[in-house]
C-alpha cells in the first residue's frame, strides 16, 4: 500500500523517548511525500524536491544530530483538519540526504527514509 502527498509542510524532531522533543529542529515544504507500507519491509518512502523554511536540514546528513531516529509531522490537506495530522516515528536516512545547489544558491533536497511507525490515515 503507497501513501502520496502532494506539498506537504513536514516538521523533523529528535526522537527522544526519555524526554520527548518539543521543537522541532527544521521544518520544510517538499514536493512530494511517498510512503510505502509493507508487511516484509515495514515503512518506506521518499520525500522529493525539499528546502528548508525554517532551521538546518543539514543537522541530519551531517551527523551533528545526537539522534539517529527522528520523528516527522505533517498535516493531511485532503481530510478533516480535526483528522488530518500524520505521524511518522523512528525514521532513519540510511543514505542520507542529497542535496543539489540551484543557480541562485538554493538548495534543494532529496532523501529516502525507513520508519518503525506511522499514523498514515
Amino acid at each position: 500500500m503507497e501513501y502520496v502527498y502532494d506539498k506537504p509542510v513536514l516538521t523533523f524532531y529528535e526522537e527522544r523517548h526519555d524526554q520527548p522533543e518539543r521543537e522541532a529542529f527544521a521544518v520544510v515544504k517538499a514536493k512530494t511525500l511517498s510512503v510505502s507500507k509493507s508487511e516484509d519491509a515495514g515503512l518506506n518512502g521518499t520525500i522529493q524536491d525539499f528546502f528548508p523554511l525554517m532551521g538546518d536540514v543539514d543537522y541530519i546528513s551531517s551527523g551533528e544530530g545526537k539522534a539517529d531516529r527522528y520523528v516527522v509531522c505533517w498535516f493531511d490537506d485532503e481530510v478533516d483538519l480535526s483528522k488530518s495530522f500524520r505521524r511518522l516515528t523512528g525514521v532513519t536516512f540510511p543514505s542520507g540526504l542529497s542535496c543539489e545547489t540551484g543557480e541562485k544558491g538554493k538548495k534543494t533536497y532529496n532523501a529516502t527514509f525507513q520508519a518503525n511507525h506511522g499514523k498514515l490515515k
